[in-house]
């Protein structure tokens, strides 16, 4: 059997009603949140603190008459200067491009996976600015097999995982985190999708250099199409 193409299977899943996060939410209740280096608001915004980041973003929801805030694929980021991890003096290689699809919303809010999936592997990644407790799935659709990540979740979501472990669509997988154990971020959940592994366990680049953009848009493909927000 010949297998479709990435790019038609993820079409064809988006034109299914996929979620994240609490279905009961409709959405329209998801508002798009814009955190470039091009918003001019957030020049006024120490971005480096979770609680200023956090009082904006949900002052930006609440403005908007929504509940969660989404956005970030391919966003020029200034947030990621405050860690060495990401930072370095060259433009082309410093790491601060986003690779995955933020949805900005409370603590301890629920996670669920949108497709059948099997656990691959997880982690506590915990450099400053980092995931903190994150998790990769597997996924068969079509005779392809793909990833998604889940990064910034809390802790209890990893407590008791096993590598192999197999979850149904829509059932829960975790919960986010604070910034206590989250990577030191106002509670978000980083969802990310992944052709291909590069051998990486439990951790994936959720940030790129533009020098490496154009590999990491070809395997990080928009996890938008899949959840369909916009």
């Amino acid at each position: 059997m010949t297998s479709q193409p990435f790019s038609k299977v993820l079409a064809e899943l988006g034109t299914q009603s996929l979620y994240v996060i609490n279905p009961s939410i409709p959405k329209i209740d998801y508002i798009p949140l814009d955190l470039s280096v091009s918003n001019e608001e957030l020049q006024t915004v120490d971005v480096s603190s979770p609680d200023a980041l956090e009082t904006y973003i949900n002052n930006h929801i609440k403005t908007h008459n929504g509940v969660v805030a989404y956005g970030g694929y391919l966003e020029t980021r200034g947030i990621y200067r405050r860690s060495a991890y990401f930072n370095d003096a060259n433009p082309d290689t410093e790491r601060n491009i986003h690779l995955g699809l933020d949805l900005w919303i409370a603590a301890n809010t629920p996670i669920y996976t949108p497709l059948d999936a099997e656990v691959h592997s997880f982690n506590n990644n915990t450099n400053f600015g980092d995931y903190g407790p994150t998790i990769l799935l597997k996924h068969h659709i079509n005779n392809i097999e793909f990833y998604t990540l889940y990064g910034h979740l809390s802790l209890a979501s990893i407590e008791n995982l096993r590598v192999g472990q197999t979850f149904q669509q829509g059932e829960q997988l975790a919960t986010l985190g604070d910034a206590s154990v989250n990577g030191d971020y106002a509670p978000h959940l980083h969802f990310q999708m992944i052709k291909d592994l590069q051998g990486y366990v439990g951790d994936y680049p959720g940030v790129c250099a533009k020098a490496d953009l154009a590999f990491y848009q070809e395997n990080c493909p928009d996890p938008n199409v899949l959840i369909a927000l916009n």
